[in-house]
């Protein structure tokens, strides 16, 4: 079976259909086997959250959109997975914020970046960094420490889905300002994150540009209003308590 073929009635239709994309992205060379890995455990959380955007998550999303537009220099990186999962949502989310794309990998390959690259310009894309590798974030040991000179570093606002801790960190400590979309509230990126989205990036990445197209003719003074009144701890806290606090009673299974 593959995407087109699972029927939208199906209770598990948007689960169904994000594996199905995964699993494509390996098969284009775009998604590492790891991302496989990482989807499930992606999953996992989304299942604890009640697969639904949280008003806190919705409130965070909406500071995103905020901090974005206010931005001078903004980058969204791209891996593997996010390229498989929402390439055209990436993409108008970068056209809404005035934001780079840019391609950074933990298992990273020319070739890997070039499909990714490709695959974004496919949906809409018209410039795509982190070909050049003429910069660095220092630090980082690995090939995720490579970056573009002319993008995420000298970016001063980075939206970094589906991030690992390390390179979190290690953006933070160059003084970026980070958007970070995880479904774990436990994890090191939403907790170095100035605003950390805990949801699915299925639905964050689309609402963080539907508020940043509410937000388009809003002052910088609402923008920095609304960024200032944004509490990421209590953004993080929220999430916990709906994981621990859920109940499997309505659950549709796998």
């Amino acid at each position: 079976m593959t995407e087109t073929e699972v029927p939208e009635d199906h209770p598990r239709y948007a689960s169904l259909v994000t594996r199905h994309r995964i699993e494509a992205g390996v098969e284009q060379g775009i998604t590492s086997k790891q991302g496989l890995i990482a989807q499930g455990r992606g999953e996992a959380f989304d299942y604890l959250l009640g697969e639904r955007t949280l008003p806190s998550a919705d409130a965070a999303a909406r500071a995103a959109a905020a901090t974005l537009l206010l931005a001078d220099r903004p980058v969204i990186s791209v891996n593997g997975n996010v390229a498989a999962l929402a390439p055209a949502e990436t993409v108008d989310l970068a056209d809404a914020v005035d934001a780079d794309l840019e391609v950074n990998l933990f298992n990273h390959t020319d070739e890997r970046v070039r499909r990714i690259a490709d695959h974004l310009r496919d949906h809409g894309a018209n410039e795509v960094k982190g070909l050049a590798g003429d910069g660095e974030i220092p630090g980082l040991d690995h090939a995720r420490g490579v970056v573009d000179a002319d993008g995420i570093e000298a970016a001063d606002v980075v939206v970094v889905p589906l991030e690992d801790g390390d390179r979190a960190a290690a953006l933070d400590a160059m003084g970026k300002t980070e958007i970070v979309i995880d479904l774990n509230p436990g994890s090191r990126s939403p907790r170095t994150a100035d605003v950390p989205i805990i949801d699915n990036l299925l639905r964050a990445v689309p609402n963080v540009t539907a508020h940043a197209k509410d937000l388009a003719d809003a002052r910088p003074a609402e923008l920095e209003r609304t960024v200032d009144e944004f509490d990421a701890d209590a953004a993080l806290d929220a999430a916990e308590a709906a994981i621990r606090e859920g109940s499997f009673a309505d659950g549709d299974g796998a």
